[in-house]
């Protein structure tokens, strides 16, 4: 399914007082549903091999892609402790366009510190480091989108 398609649907059932939406289109269905005890929404794609689930507010600029397709940015499990993205969205490096990136390879973070930025449809998600540590890779570009549970950083 078109990833346009996709964000209209979600901005429908986002914006009326439609507690459910499924579309099927091909060989994907797409069901949407509003959460009434916390204020977003979930769409699952089910295509013909299994089910991926995506959250609402993080389908912005990720690309549809089919469930075996979704593969980590390393193609081995790199040493250390790797952070993974909570959402779908689009990653940025620093605050704002021409700001300093929030960390390097080789910055020392504590747990807490803001490692990124992922926007999910136009809400800015601060991505902070759950251990201390020294930054030993950053796997994703600065405006790449990015997956649910891929791989953005390694902390040594």
């Amino acid at each position: 399914m078109d990833l346009r398609k996709l964000k209209t649907l979600i901005d429908l059932v986002a914006e009326s007082d439609i507690a459910e939406l499924e579309v099927t289109e091909g060989e994907s269905k797409v069901r949407i549903v509003k959460s009434s005890a916390i204020p977003q929404n979930q769409v699952m794609m089910v295509p013909q091999q299994g089910v991926q689930q995506f959250s609402a507010p993080a389908v912005t600029a990720a690309a549809p892609a089919p469930a075996a397709a979704a593969a980590p940015a390393a193609p081995a499990e790199p040493t250390g402790h790797v952070v993974k993205s909570p959402m779908v969205g689009t990653f940025y490096r620093s605050s704002a366009p021409g700001a300093p990136a929030f960390i390097e390879v080789g910055s020392t973070v504590k747990e807490g510190d803001t490692l990124c930025i992922i926007e999910a449809m136009k809400l800015l998600n601060e991505i902070d480091a759950d251990i201390s540590g020294t930054v030993t890779k950053i796997l994703v570009e600065n405006g790449q989108p990015v997956e649910f549970g891929q791989p953005l950083f390694v902390i040594g």
